[in-house]
């Protein structure tokens, strides 16, 4: 680490405290000390901490008083509890009242090490993001996008960067990434965000509709055409029209689509008046669309007409450190929804959420967690109030795999024969391999790097 985090360690055990400094001074941490809590609180006080190690049972004032004045006094400090007379109540009590986190003595110093290092991690990307904010807050307008990762925060600049711009924009990612929600956020944050922002799903309407839907129609047009109707780049004009998976669109109703972006002016199905329109296209695909090219099923002029600017949403399992802000922001708005108090999640909860792949991404992340918070008893978010799609998942992201040794093989070679034997099993299904081994995606692409398999 470039700067040494320093770590307040708080405990009344002088025999503990040398032990745990010279552990933690050997993973790189700067200690100081404090034999009760008063002195703790005091010190907080007079100088900053990067964390804090806690011990709950103290003989003049406990660590839960001094967490709770500490919290008081600085809510942003993490804070690591210790504890050799373990509860529920007590671990309860210790969250409700700000603690990061609740350790049970004997530590096991693996554990100790993690979770300081998660702590710690939490609280830079806290900080990053506050520094985010801060510097789009005065002219920037993030709509619902909630992330503090690298990737998206490379996101919202770029988007910040194009948004004033009229350039046709091309959203691409998974399922469930929230390429609207970025739609919304260019619209909002470009010159046109006091006109519409009219959205059509094009896989959500049939071919012989689409045209009707996008264009318009005059009465009489075709039988149910009773009246005459003005299309989405109508409704949108002056503003923007979202044109969600672009991809599914027939390839004659793309050529049309084509010449609207070439010329900017439509005629209503059944009628022969020119109309210009001004809108601002933007088009998102849960699709490879060089791939449909290459298949024959999406032309590739209308391909580099929409690929002015391209965003990518990277995908849930490859920004996991936004994982707790998502999570926390579904609680605030599901508690509120089914006036509900939740609190947040337990550590154990917090984890399996972290752990788990995410193939619905941010979306299949919104559902659990509102599905929680309608089972949730408690203040706090537990494991049983996740589905066993979470619960039953396999236990740290760095597992390796349940394989024994074939003869005199080395273990490593027996894992690599496991994977690739699994791969062929599945027609090369990397999901359903890593099912089958019992580990998560993000481990198997991090084993077929290792092997030389990608």
């Amino acid at each position: 680490m470039d700067k040494k985090a320093k770590i307040l360690l708080v405990d009344d055990d002088a025999g503990h405290r040398a032990m745990l400094r010279t552990v933690l001074n050997a993973s790189g941490y700067r200690i100081q000390e404090a034999d009760d809590g008063s002195t703790a609180i005091d010190m907080v006080r007079r100088e900053p901490f990067d964390l804090i190690l806690l011990d709950l049972r103290m003989l003049k004032v406990s660590g839960l008083e001094a967490l709770t004045a500490i919290k008081e006094y600085n809510p942003a400090i993490p804070i690591i509890v210790m504890t050799a007379y373990a509860s529920v109540e007590t671990a309860v009590e210790t969250l409700k009242s700000g603690a990061y986190d609740y350790l049970t003595k004997p530590l096991d110093m693996d554990e100790l090490r993690l979770v300081i290092g998660r702590a710690l991690d939490h609280d830079r990307l806290r900080k990053e993001n506050l520094q985010l904010k801060e510097s789009l807050s005065s002219h920037f307008d993030r709509q619902e996008i909630i992330g503090r990762s690298r990737a998206m925060v490379d996101l919202l600049e770029t988007v910040a960067q194009v948004a004033p711009s009229e350039a046709i924009v091309l959203i691409s990612g998974e399922s469930g990434t929230g390429k609207e929600v970025v739609a919304e956020a260019l619209h909002a944050n470009s010159p046109r965000k006091e006109k519409p922002f009219v959205k059509i799903n094009c896989a959500a309407i049939t071919e012989t509709l689409i045209e009707s839907e996008l264009f318009g129609h005059e009465k009489g047009a075709f039988t149910g055409a009773h009246r005459k109707k003005e299309g989405k780049f109508r409704q949108a004009h002056g503003g923007s029209l979202f044109l969600d998976e672009i991809s599914e669109m027939s390839l004659a109703m793309q050529a049309k689509l084509l010449r609207v972006l070439q010329e900017w002016k439509i005629t209503r199905v059944g009628g022969e008046e020119v109309i210009a329109v001004d809108v601002r296209l933007i088009a998102a695909t849960n699709k490879n669309l060089l791939e449909e090219i290459e298949a024959g099923r999406f032309r590739e002029d209308l391909f580099y007409r929409l690929n002015v600017v391209t965003l990518t949403i990277p995908p849930l399992r490859d920004r996991t450190e936004d994982i707790p802000l998502l999570a926390n922001h579904f609680l605030k708005i599901f508690s509120e929804k089914n006036r509900k108090e939740l609190k947040g999640f337990t550590p154990r909860a917090l984890d399996l959420l972290l752990r788990y792949d995410w193939p619905g991404n941010v979306r299949e992340l919104m559902n659990v967690v509102e599905r929680g918070v309608v089972l949730c008893r408690g203040e706090y978010l537990d494991e049983e109030d996740l589905p066993q799609t979470l619960t039953s998942q396999p236990q740290a992201p760095g597992e390796t795999l349940e394989t024994t040794s074939d003869g005199d093989r080395p273990l490593h070679e027996v894992e690599q024969i496991t994977i690739l034997k699994t791969l062929e099993a599945t027609g090369g299904n990397k999901s359903e391999t890593a099912r089958r081994l019992g580990i998560t995606r993000r481990t198997l692409h991090q084993k077929l790097k290792k092997y030389g398999l990608m």
